[in-house]
């Protein structure tokens, strides 16, 4: 018969030990610069591999008749800046840009103020001048289907700026991405340095006085 072979479950335990051993002996600031660089790394990955995303605004203004009040303007601002996303409005521009629809609503978004009747919309792809070109043909739908009722509504829009190509991304350049993902790296490896437990200093072996009268019993047994 022959003697088959041990399981290596010892030297496995002891390499698992000295991998602990040499863990718990490392500082313990030694998360913030690892999870740091880490974060910095992933961030400067994200840079370089994301393809950049350009973004072009045009711009387009209520205003109100001859009799009519500015705050009817402000009021209809608000309303044809949800009509730009709205399927007839996504129907029309679709057709001077080429883009079917359901990715020409993920690449336009539009923002109104309060404050003025001034309607911003904009463009997003990957090439300059299709974002551009994006932001004017919904600018032209919803400046089309509003001045089709401006006799009944007593608000029309004006185009006040056209898109143009833009010359730089408005997505994150690879030093910013990893500046981002250098902080947001160190402020978890910050936080791990707040929840980990500290280390306990090992309590010290008490002597144990030796009782009364142990020394003379032992000076009479000599004897």
């Amino acid at each position: 018969m022959t003697d088959s072979p041990e399981p290596a479950k010892p030297a496995a335990r002891g390499r698992t030990r000295r991998f602990l051993t040499r863990l718990f002996s490392l500082p313990r600031w030694w998360p913030l610069p690892v999870l740091a660089l880490t974060g910095a790394a992933g961030g400067a990955a994200y840079g370089l591999l994301v393809t950049p995303e350009y973004a072009a605004t045009s711009y387009v203004v209520a205003v109100p008749a001859k009799d009519g009040e500015p705050v009817a303007a402000l009021g209809f601002a608000q309303a044809y800046g949800r009509v730009a996303t709205s399927d007839s409005t996504i129907a029309y521009a679709r057709v001077a840009v080429g883009i079917p629809a359901r990715a020409l609503r993920a690449q336009v978004r539009t923002e109104t103020s309060p404050d003025s009747p001034m309607i911003a919309i904009t463009g997003t792809s990957s090439r300059p001048a299709e974002a551009a070109d994006i932001a004017n043909a919904v600018a032209e739908a919803v400046f089309v289907s509003s001045n089709q009722v401006a006799k009944s509504t007593g608000v029309q829009l004006v185009s006040f700026s056209q898109a143009i190509p833009p010359g730089r991304p408005s997505s994150p350049s690879a030093r910013i991405a990893t500046a981002v993902g250098g902080c947001a790296g160190g402020l978890l490896g910050g936080l791990v340095l707040l929840v980990r437990p500290r280390r306990r200093p090992r309590p010290a072996a008490a002597s144990v006085p030796a009782p009364a009268g142990a020394g003379d019993s032992v000076e009479r047994e000599r004897v």
